[in-house]
């Protein structure tokens, strides 16, 4: 097969004085990358140049999502990822590309010709104490440390477990099976995490790189941060209980060396520490956005709700709960008062700031006319929207704002609003709903297609088939989740654990123009043994299955609530309706299931087939059954561990960051 082309992708941060050199070291004809992380000195005019791609990160994010923002951008090419402080001797690139190697890693000598040990063991606690207590030189030359020292190591080419992530070419092959970094870590620990998922890296001594570094070694904050995510890493990896003995290891090394400034604030970090490093506030547009939910009443892991209350750690937000595509109405409607009620409710609330932790979040509910079937009526729904939405923006001093829309009835409202950028967050085709008047849902629609600067989809079928209107300004950007929330519970909920297993479960919205109900009462009477678990609120009658016993409907259930009982299923379902929206959605639920470590057995759909090596994927109705039953059987494709890496580094805040990048970079 043809070797895909290499891309040089270097992440910089306030990095004016060293990016030029970076750049001059490497060879003519290669496609660079710069994923400037925010800076605010002059490294984006240092760095721009002919043939140079800069890709401006709105905020800092940290290496890995600058790492991840670079490869997004070199699209079919292997990545070589260098820090900016990397000056490559002649030769490098070609040498490391004919290793022909997943990773390969040059042999790095600091700025004196001096080698630099970049070869590490996998990390343990025991090597970690003995580094604590004798030295990290000293423990690796004997075996046990994690730093290879041993001169002979670094003489001939071979595999390790891993190294310094300054200097790294990544194989596309690899990218494709493994994904993109874990952001979680911020700075430090996430090279190493990737290099041991992939199994991890060649040494190739003959492509050699000038590593001038060395701020780690005095500066208090990083070594910090990396002292943390040496524990956080060993969390993620092995567990609590080892997580701790790394922990100890860490405590020991910083204690006994504690008259250094670096080493006290370290050892006073690993006892104040948090899961995950916090993120780095910074400068930039409020957010003004037209939700397709309300926060109120609907299950606040909708996209909306997930994106922009991570924009909000950042950003000034203020959320527009929905205004609707239809007025509720007898006999075209369900429970048409319960609608209208609660959208009074929610009316009522005013401006709130919802999330004590998150003050630059605020939600509001204007007053609509939701009527769009006439002009007229369209008109003044949008003046009147329109007038008290600025109200509240003026009160807020947001300024100018970048506005995200979601549903195609806010373009009569944005329309004639004066924006800092015009994102349509393409989630769902709209006109699709089966309750809405089409004909006008589908000509927004296409009013904000054509007018928007940037158009978000989740689903590739709905992008492809609007690329003619689109063009550039299609971005694809996949739902993301909660990782740690989304984590196994050992003890559940009351209700479900008295419910006998094994249990058959789906957990969201029981929506009728969704979910196959005639699919799910079929499930209850091919397995009368198992017990078949509905959690989420309904939109029409459940009494269809009161003659099954073995049918549980538990209604409505927190999102705070929902891993404790997801956590409860043997068998995870998404047994969805084959109609045009499902053929352009991609559910939240696929990776929430996944993140749970479920075993998930689903209807086909465009989305689903990324993710046919961890989700059986059923042909028709006897083969979903059929997919059940193997699934009770085999406990599923794959491991819980295996399910889980599918969507490690699917994060929202990395689907945020994205929003913004891609908002703000106009």
């Amino acid at each position: 097969m043809e070797r895909s082309p290499v891309a040089v992708v270097i992440v910089t941060y306030q990095s004016e004085q060293v990016i030029e050199g970076c750049l001059n070291s490497l060879p003519d004809g290669v496609k660079v990358i710069v994923v400037d992380n925010a800076s605010t000195d002059g490294t984006v005019s240092s760095a721009t140049r002919p043939g140079v791609q800069i890709v401006r990160n709105p905020v800092n994010a940290g290496f890995a999502a600058g790492v991840n923002l670079g490869i997004k951008a070199a699209e079919g090419h292997d990545v070589l990822v260098l820090n900016a402080d990397i000056r490559l001797h002649s030769g490098a690139v070609e040498t490391l590309r004919a290793a022909d190697k997943p990773i390969v890693v040059p042999r790095l000598v600091d700025d004196s010709g001096e080698l630099s040990h970049s070869l590490r063991r996998k990390p343990r606690a025991a090597g970690a104490f003995a580094e604590a207590l004798v030295g990290g030189t000293r423990a690796g030359r004997i075996g046990l440390g994690e730093t290879v020292t041993n001169a002979v190591a670094y003489q001939g080419a071979h595999a390790a477990d891993w190294a310094t992530g300054c200097a790294w070419l990544i194989k596309r092959e690899v990218i494709e099976q493994h994904g993109l970094l874990d952001e979680r870590y911020f700075l430090y620990s996430e090279e190493t995490d990737y290099m041991l998922r992939a199994g991890g890296v060649w040494f190739e001594p003959r492509a050699t790189a000038t590593h001038i570094g060395g701020e780690v070694s005095t500066n208090a904050r990083l070594w910090s941060m990396l002292t943390l995510n040496k524990v956080r890493l060993h969390r993620e990896l092995h567990g609590r209980f080892a997580a701790l003995l790394m922990w100890l290891a860490m405590v020991v090394n910083e204690g006994l060396r504690a008259r250094s400034p670096k080493h006290r604030t370290a050892l006073k970090g690993l006892f104040s520490m948090r899961r995950w490093p916090e993120e780095v506030a910074s400068e930039g547009p409020s957010y003004l956005c037209f939700s397709a939910q309300d926060w109120w009443y609907h299950n606040r892991a909708h996209s909306d709700f997930q994106l922009l209350r991570r924009v909000a750690k950042h950003r000034r937000v203020l959320l527009i709960n929905s205004i609707g595509l239809r007025m509720p109405s007898p006999g075209k409607s369900t429970q048409f008062l319960r609608r209208i009620f609660r959208k009074a409710k929610s009316v009522a609330m005013l401006v709130r700031q919802p999330i004590p932790e998150t003050p630059n979040f605020y939600v509001m509910t204007p007053a609509p006319l939701p009527f769009y079937g006439k002009p007229w009526l369209r008109k003044l729904n949008s003046v009147l929207v329109r007038t008290q939405v600025r109200m509240v923006c003026w009160f807020l001093r947001m300024g100018t704002p970048v506005v995200v829309a979601t549903i195609p009835t806010a373009w009569d409202v944005v329309k004639p609003m004066k924006t800092k950028g015009l994102v349509f967050n393409r989630s769902d085709r709209h006109s699709a709903f089966p309750e809405a008047d089409q004909g006008t849902i589908a000509a927004l629609e296409n009013q904000l297609l054509s007018n928007s600067d940037s158009v978000l989809y989740v689903s590739r079928a709905l992008q492809e088939e609007e690329s003619a209107l689109t063009g550039d300004r299609a971005h694809f950007l996949d739902h993301g989740v909660d990782v740690d929330h989304f984590t196994r519970r050992t003890e559940l909920p009351a209700d479900i654990a008295s419910i006998s297993g094994p249990r058959i479960g789906f957990f969201g919205s029981l929506d009728d123009y969704l979910v196959d109900f005639d699919l799910i009462e079929k499930v209850a009477q091919e397995f009368p043994e198992a017990s078949v678990v509905l959690i989420g609120d309904a939109t029409c009658s459940m009494e269809r299955y009161e003659k099954y016993p073995n049918v549980h409907w538990l209604d409505f259930r927190s999102y705070d609530q929902i891993p404790g009982y997801g956590s409860g299923f043997d068998v995870a379902l998404m047994p969805w309706l084959d109609n045009d929206w499902i053929k352009h959605a991609n559910p939240i639920k696929m990776k929430e299931y996944l993140a749970l470590g479920l075993a998930v057995v689903s209807t086909d759909f465009p989305e689903v087939e990324r993710y046919g090596d961890v989700i059986r994927i059923a042909k028709g109705e006897a083969d979903f059954i059929d997919q059940i039953r193997l699934t009770l059987k085999d406990g599923g494709l794959k491991t819980p561990a295996e399910r889980r890496a599918a969507v490690l580094t699917a994060s929202w805040d990395s689907r945020a960051r994205e929003l913004m990048q891609i908002a703000e970079d106009r």
